[in-house]
């Protein structure tokens, strides 16, 4: 229980110190922002700080600091370092950056700046990227919430009468001014994720000795073996490092009403969700008791997870909150979702999205995709997660990606000392993640792990040995200019 209390320490002093770190380095000002500059009353509208903060978080949790911190579990308590040492050092920094680059740039999507930072093939390859990362994340959050509604409702009520539903509702919220549903709905679900993590995390520790937290060790515990390097890295995105921020955030940069408030909107959102994670992650072993049956447990599938978990803790009380948690919580990721995808269409095509017949031009081919690959993850008896590991291993290659979008934003600014090696690290860091995972996971190359491992580290070696060719060239450049100056 020490390590628990401690990494949640370390989270708060990551925000307060850290946190003020990348804020210098991005240097915010006071100049107009898209809510005020460009409002339109559809997405780019003002908004509180609070309400903005919240919404943010539950645009860029929902259950993924749930599902994700789960999952991770089975491989131990060593889950804890990447959540805390992830999220300070590569997700908060990560969204932050993103974040604010976008609101830069009137609320441009990551598609956009990948254009703009890393060159036309770049923005293609975005482009195709995040609609699909997008529309694969709105499948993983119909299937679950349907799911569960389908075993707590009559039997008229199956899960294909769910999932109609909840994408009839996304239809809404892909369409509606954002603060007409989104603005009402997403701070009172906010609150709730907060409450519902506080309450678990409440109940394990005065549950008088019946849960037993364990402290961190470095070992791997996961039953089946499965490595740490590099399935843990992907299994916990949301939480620690997550490239579905770097889509969902710029709804939010067209609502801010001035830069300052950055940090604690896309900076401690990032932070607060780690917070959830770590109380899930807790909370999956404490309550199984071993890593063996929580990976059994998992085997039922998360949201069962969820719902037993919080009512052996909580009781009654407990499972109210798991229907809450586990329905809407959920939802709430996927409607946002299909908006961004929308929206980074709508760039993409140039099309006006203040017109009604344009919203609906693009929205209701991106929930008929969804809709497809829903019936397909319930088709079959693991689609869900297939779905779900092709959708942890994107999200992590477009946090990989907007992070190199930051660099090169920062070098750009002329802030290519230690300001660009803030983000240019952990890009590297999940090149290496995202190209050993993919050569040799089930769903992609299947390689020998020692072959992925090298080849792997060698390309996460070799950007990064090319972005310090490029900030030598830059500081060789600028000591140049500068002895050219005195000269004169």
């Amino acid at each position: 229980m020490i390590s628990l209390f401690v990494s949640f320490a370390v989270l708060i002093i990551g925000y307060f110190v850290y946190g003020k770190v990348t804020e210098k380095i991005f240097s915010p000002d006071s100049r107009p922002t898209p809510a005020v500059s460009k409002a339109d009353g559809v997405d780019f509208v003002p908004m509180k700080t609070w309400k903005a903060f919240l919404i943010q978080l539950l645009n860029i949790a929902g259950t993924g600091p749930i599902f994700g911190a789960l999952m991770g579990a089975v491989f131990g308590p060593v889950v804890f370092l990447w959540i805390v040492l992830g999220s300070i050092l590569g997700g908060a920094v990560h969204d932050y950056m993103s974040d604010m680059i976008s609101l830069r740039h009137d609320g441009a999507s990551i598609a956009e700046l990948s254009g703009t930072y890393l060159g036309k093939a770049a923005k293609i390859i975005m482009r195709i990227f995040s609609v699909l990362l997008l529309v694969l994340c709105g499948t993983v959050f119909v299937t679950s919430p349907a799911g569960l509604l389908d075993r707590l409702t009559p039997g008229w009520m199956n899960g294909t009468f769910w999932t109609i539903v909840i994408l009839i509702y996304y239809l809404l919220a892909t369409l509606l001014p954002i603060d007409k549903l989104i603005g009402k709905l997403y701070p009172v679900f906010g609150v709730l994720l907060i409450v519902m993590a506080g309450a678990i995390i409440g109940g394990i520790i005065f549950s008088g000795g019946k849960f037993t937290i364990p402290e961190i060790t470095l070992s791997d515990l996961h039953p089946d073996g499965t490595p740490i390097w590099p399935y843990m890295f992907v299994t916990v995105a949301c939480g620690a490092v997550s490239g579905f921020h770097a889509t969902q955030s710029p709804m939010i940069a067209k609502c801010i009403t001035s830069e300052k408030k950055g940090r604690m909107v896309f900076y401690g959102a990032m932070i607060s969700e780690s917070v959830i994670a770590l109380v899930w992650a807790a909370a999956g072993v404490a309550f199984y008791g071993t890593t063996q049956m929580l990976n059994e447990a998992l085997a039922g599938g998360a949201s069962n997870v969820v719902y037993e978990i919080s009512t052996g803790v909580l009781g009654t009380f407990g499972g109210i909150l798991a229907v809450a948690g586990v329905v809407i919580c959920p939802i709430t990721s996927g409607d946002t979702a299909f908006r961004s995808a929308r929206l980074i269409l709508a760039e993409t095509f140039h099309l006006d999205q203040k017109k009604l017949r344009n919203r609906l031009f693009i929205t209701v081919p991106l929930l008929l995709a969804g809709g497809l690959l829903t019936w397909y993850a319930t088709a079959r008896s693991d689609g869900f997660q297939i779905v779900w590991r092709y959708f942890s291993w994107s999200n992590q290659t477009l946090a990989m990606i907007a992070l190199w979008v930051a660099t090169a934003y920062l070098m750009k600014k002329g802030k290519y000392r230690f300001g660009s090696l803030l983000t240019a690290v952990p890009a590297s860091f999940m090149t290496a993640v995202s190209v050993t995972y993919i050569l040799m996971a089930e769903e992609g190359l299947r390689l020998e792990s020692y072959i992925a491992y090298i080849i792997g580290s060698a390309i996460a070696v070799g950007v990064l040995l090319g972005y310090f060719v490029i900030l030598t060239r830059k500081l060789v450049k600028e000591h140049r200019s500068v002895k050219t100056a005195n000269v004169s």
